[in-house]
């Protein structure tokens, strides 16, 4: 299928790379489908880029790329839409913010894809996680991945 899209032009999507966000994400409640996209200039960076809206695409990065340490504390409703089993693979992004030349994640407001089942929720933890973490470059031991 053909997504348009402001930044990106026009782009052929699989329909089983698209991810359903039964919420959509916060401030984008409208946008159901997302794809994820690899930034050809910066490895340690994807672009979510909604299906629904051509002008919406939120830059992300894995946030244990940054952070080995962060752990994600949610209540096992915050989870219900994911539909997770056992064998699920759960990734963890969080939105990357750029502010006076800086750039910054969102560790409060982690993004959450069950990669099995192509399904997202983006959630508030539930634990005092700083809001925002100042983006370095990643300790060169770390898998690369966005």
């Amino acid at each position: 299928m053909q997504i348009a899209t402001t930044r990106f032009g026009s782009l052929a999507v699989d329909v089983d790379d698209l991810l359903h966000f039964p919420r959509g994400l916060m401030g984008f409640e409208d946008c159901l489908h997302w794809v994820l996209l690899a930034d050809s200039k910066n490895s340690a960076v994807g672009w979510l880029q909604s299906a629904d809206r051509p002008a919406v695409a939120l830059a992300v990065v894995s946030p244990r790329r940054f952070a080995p340490e962060y752990r994600i504390r949610l209540g096992q409703s915050q989870l219900s839409t994911l539909d997770l089993s056992d064998a699920s693979r759960l990734y963890a992004l969080c939105a990357v913010n750029r502010d006076n030349g800086r750039c910054t994640m969102n560790l409060r407001a982690p993004i959450l894809v069950n990669l099995d089942r192509r399904l997202g929720c983006q959630v508030v933890t539930a634990d005092e996680q700083p809001l925002q973490l100042e983006l370095t470059k990643p300790s060169a031991q770390l898998r690369k991945s966005a």
